[in-house]
């Protein structure tokens, strides 16, 4: 009876292994590859880094804040020179709130641009239009002989 609990208790440990191991890919690979989603983003992040955890594989806040910073879009490169340049170090929720406010700062921001170029591009259609008119050609002009 003990070889036989002793034979589980060792493919569960060897099943670990490769959980820790997969749950170590999957973490080390993660980036949010657009400006929505980011507090989901940093959850998922923070429930892998739970999980490792549980596993006896594990890493400190100031790791994970770090890592989940590196794994953002450019778009979000001046928030992480302002965090690296504060001497404050932040935990994982002050992190996802200051996240969410970057990703709707950002948002809000793409939305004007958007709506700018649309109108810049529609004012610049309207006054093509017009050159164009102004410039056709009349069929009753006629050139005058001396």
């Amino acid at each position: 009876m003990y070889q036989l609990l002793k034979a589980i208790n060792e493919q569960f440990e060897s099943s670990d292994k490769a959980l820790a191991s997969t749950l170590i890919m999957k973490f080390s690979t993660m980036k949010l590859t657009s400006i929505k989603g980011v507090r989901e983003h940093i959850m998922h992040m923070r429930d892998i880094a739970a999980q490792l955890k549980n596993l006896e594989v594990t890493m400190s806040d100031s790791f994970l804040v770090h890592y989940i910073l590196n794994s953002l879009p450019q778009q979000y490169g001046p928030f992480k020179i302002s965090y690296n340049t504060h001497k404050d170090k932040w935990s994982i929720n002050e992190l996802m709130t200051m996240c969410v406010q970057e990703e709707g700062r950002l948002l809000m921001e793409t939305g004007e641009s958007v709506h700018l170029a649309t109108q810049g591009k529609n004012k610049y259609n309207q006054a093509k239009k017009k050159r164009k008119e102004k410039m056709s050609p009349q069929g009753d002009i006629k050139k005058e002989s001396k």
